[in-house]
């Protein structure tokens, strides 16, 4: 039993290891076809990526090759110009070669000819000198002494011309500046009065101003320092004060009150104080705005200030803020007429008439006021200098001094600028006209030009015309002695002779 179950024990061992051996040389075979098909995709992946990679790189090739043949074809080309650009320049570079040698021959003729013509010229001075019993030198020296004096009177002659006919154009030169400056800045003179009339709606309002035993009225008059004047006129109410500054700030600060309807003291003393500090900013905005409009920059506030106030200012009836601005105007045209700086002179013309409105109350003319206020702002001189010296306080120093003086001159003595009083106006013209009356001979005389002119026709068949010359000295001489007049009076004296026939 025992053998038997060995003997069965080895067969079946021994078929077992004959199924395993089986299995595996399966799995073996199985592995190699597996391996044998792997191997076959991946020798035609292989296959394939090679295939593109050589696509690829005849693409690159043939690409490459393109960009070859085109340089290689513009390198042909740029050869092909470089040999037809160095055969030109050789053709020039001959032809240069030509006209150097042709140029060489030339000089050499000319240098002959010049050697030739040096020698004839010594030839001839030799003769010259041998002729003339002088040197070269001699001879040239006397030329020029010769000459010299020649010159020297013609450059005489030629300068006593110019000086004679200088002075003869001087004074219509100057005419003529003076025409143009003052057509070219001509404009409007603003008349201020005493007096400012009110009017209300009816005169209901004149009690509610006066007030109850004329508290309110006496308030208005202790707080604006104004004279209010309330009579019969109807509608009207008069203020009446030789300040424009405080007889502007009584109208606005009545206006005010008449609008709001509560008049009373208390009230009254606010408004004024309110319309008091409107005045003064309505005047440093307005010194602003003509500075600026007159081009002028750099100037002190305090200067700024003085300006806007000459706006509420006259002289002789006279707005002093328009004759300022006219009077730089004129200033500024003058002066570039003449060649000078336009931009002091109008500073200067502007600034003028600031002593004026001064604050401090000193008793110094204006002009020399006017000068201190400007050092004291940090003016330059020559501005200070032409500011004090337009009234003659002060000798001129500048350019521009005597400027400012005729310009303020032409501003305030022209026809029309500066309002006289009309009885002593009319007076003034009866005057002229009587004095010249006066004159045996004379017909008729007229008083024109606002009486900056004197016409005075005489009868010719009682004074010659050398006899008017005389008469017309004479009239200028009497009116300088005994009348008193702002600019000039012009005498003209008329004389003509009239012969009449009748035909019948």
């Amino acid at each position: 039993m025992i053998v038997a179950f060995l003997v069965g024990a080895g067969l079946t061992a021994g078929i077992l290891l004959l199924i395993q051996r089986g299995k595996a040389n399966n799995i073996i075979s199985t592995a190699k076809a597996e391996g044998e098909a792997i191997k076959k995709a991946k020798l035609v992946e292989v296959k394939e990526k090679y295939l593109q990679l050589k696509n690829e790189f005849e693409k690159q090739s043939n690409a490459r090759n393109a960009k070859l043949q085109s340089v290689e074809s513009k390198l042909l080309q740029k050869e092909k110009q470089l040999q037809s650009q160095e055969s030109g320049i050789l053709k020039k570079e001959q032809e240069v070669e030509l006209l150097r040698q042709s140029y060489e021959s030339q000089l050499e003729i000319a240098e002959k000819k010049d050697q030739e013509l040096d020698r004839l010229h010594h030839q001839a001075i030799e003769k010259l000198e041998a002729v003339s019993g002088l040197s070269a030198e001699e001879a040239k020296q006397s030329m020029i002494d010769s000459l010299k004096a020649e010159a020297q009177t013609a450059a005489m002659a030629y300068t006593n011309e110019i000086m004679e006919e200088a002075r003869m154009n001087a004074n219509k030169e100057a005419k003529k500046i003076i025409i143009q400056s003052i057509q070219r800045v001509a404009s409007e003179t603003a008349i201020e009065n005493a007096v400012t009339v009110f009017h209300i709606e009816n005169d209901e309002m004149k009690g509610r101003i006066i007030g109850r035993e004329g508290r309110n009225i006496r308030a208005l008059e202790a707080a604006t320092g104004v004279e209010i004047v309330v009579d019969d006129t109807p509608e009207a109410i008069v203020l009446s004060a030789f300040d424009p500054v405080r007889r502007e700030i009584a109208r606005l600060s009545l206006h005010q009150l008449v609008q709001d309807g509560r008049i009373h003291p208390a009230r009254i003393e606010e408004i004024v104080a309110k319309v008091t500090k409107q005045i003064e900013e309505e005047i440093v905005e307005i010194g602003k705005r003509t500075t600026i409009d007159l081009g002028i920059h750099g100037l002190h506030p305090e200067l700024i200030r003085l300006i806007g106030k000459m706006k509420y200012r006259s002289s002789y009836g006279q707005n002093l803020l328009q004759h300022a601005r006219e009077t730089a105007n004129l200033c500024a045209v003058m002066a570039s007429e003449l060649g000078l700086n336009p931009k002091k002179a109008r500073r200067a013309g502007l600034l003028h008439d600031i002593g004026k409105v001064a604050d401090e109350d000193q008793e110094l003319p204006h002009a020399l006021l006017g000068m201190k206020i400007a050092q004291r702002c940090g003016e330059k001189p020559d501005i200070c200098n032409a500011i004090g010296a337009h009234h003659d306080e002060v000798e001129m120093q500048t350019t521009i001094a005597p400027i400012i003086q005729a310009c303020d001159a032409i501003s305030g003595a022209r026809p029309g600028a500066r309002r006289e009083i009309i009885e002593a106006y009319i007076k003034r013209l009866n005057d002229l006209e009587s004095l010249a009356m006066s004159y045996p001979g004379v017909q008729k005389t007229y008083a024109i030009q606002a009486g900056r002119e004197l016409r005075v026709i005489v009868g010719a068949d009682k004074i010659s015309d050398a006899e008017t010359e005389r008469l017309s000295g004479e009239i200028a001489k009497k009116i300088q002695d005994e009348m008193t007049y702002p600019g000039q009076v012009k005498i003209t004296v008329i004389r003509e002779v009239r012969s009449v026939a009748v035909a019948k």
